[in-house]
């Protein structure tokens, strides 16, 4: 899928806000890509949630994907492109720098030519760790995938309600080890069951994250709209949104307390030493190779190696072994 054949970040990332409830929703709108947000989409998701936490008829917001999925991360094929791009300009889109002609970008051989962008994430700008700076009420929404940067969300969410079906993870522990928000998934979920999930790259189903503490509640798929309406009316008609506020500044100190920031930094320093790591054999490891090959086929080529219940698919974890 070419840049141009995307769709605009308008079209992906949806908002609407209801004043008299003071609850505003997200709408994360690509099923037919698993609601994967573009970069730019990412960077307007990045500044819809600074106009929520701005806006004093915003008290509550509920985020939730179209489709039967919530979603299995970003556009990956489209940060590669970028990523590897030799046009600068493709690759300062990502830093909010498109069309400056007066910056110039490390040499991708450099070692910041490899950690910017891995400590970029733990920056609220870029998306991806934005949430967890929201100081209003956030509820999300999950149903089918929640992998990679929808998995973040789940991370930085107050309130996670969850259908049956779904599934939890992130297929970096696959095919590359790290994810930003590790440190956090490892406070929420307990360290044993986390170090469970990196090892073995397995998705966990929404009972097991429910078993983890990391679900507020798991209810039939027919039933999560209106769990979520109810939980979010129930939070819009609490206290002031200045208590709000001063709730989510006690949060928010906890968090830091416990290393909340560090930990996306720590991340971010481990990512950007990946050059460094060596396949064992026949590992996968993402590259340029891999992409050459097509990133889809290999990922389910090697998705099939493990046991049926280890696998990302939903459709992989139905086959025989």
């Amino acid at each position: 899928m070419t840049g141009s054949t995307r769709p605009p970040p308008e079209e992906i990332i949806r908002y609407e806000k209801d004043p008299e409830t003071r609850i505003a929703t997200i709408t994360l709108d690509r099923p037919d890509q698993l609601n994967a947000p573009t970069i730019g989409a990412r960077l307007r998701y990045a500044e819809l949630l600074h106009r929520a936490n701005i806006d004093d008829q915003v008290k509550v917001l509920v985020i939730r994907g179209a489709g039967n999925d919530l979603g299995s991360g970003v556009d990956l094929p489209e940060f590669m492109e970028a990523y590897t791009s030799p046009d600068e300009e493709s690759r300062l889109r990502e830093y909010h720098l498109s069309g400056d002609d007066d910056v110039r970008l490390p040499p991708p051989d450099s070692f910041r030519g490899g950690a910017q962008i891995a400590q970029w994430f733990a920056d609220p700008r870029s998306g991806c760790r934005t949430l967890q700076d929201f100081k209003k009420i956030s509820i999300l929404e999950v149903k089918g995938y929640c992998y990679g940067w929808h998995f973040y969300q789940a991370t930085d969410a107050d309130l996670v309600i969850s259908s049956d079906d779904a599934l939890f993870g992130h297929a970096a522990f696959r095919y590359a080890g790290w994810g930003p928000r590790m440190w956090t998934w490892a406070q929420t979920m307990g360290i044993r069951k986390f170090q469970e999930m990196v090892f073995t790259g397995r998705p966990f189903t929404a009972a097991e994250m429910y078993d983890c503490n990391f679900l507020n509640k798991v209810v039939p798929r027919d039933q999560l709209e209106a769990e979520v309406r109810k939980y979010a009316l129930a939070c819009s008609r609490t206290r002031p949104t200045d208590t709000v506020y001063q709730q989510k500044l006690f949060f928010t100190l906890m968090k830091q307390h416990q290393g909340e920031y560090l930990g996306s930094v720590l991340s971010g320093l481990f990512e950007s030493l990946g050059n460094y790591v060596r396949p064992d054999n026949d590992d996968l490891a993402l590259g340029e190779e891999v992409f050459r090959r097509g990133l889809s086929g290999t990922v389910k080529d090697n998705d099939a190696r493990f046991p049926p219940e280890f696998r990302l698919s939903r459709s992989g974890r139905k086959e025989p072994e």
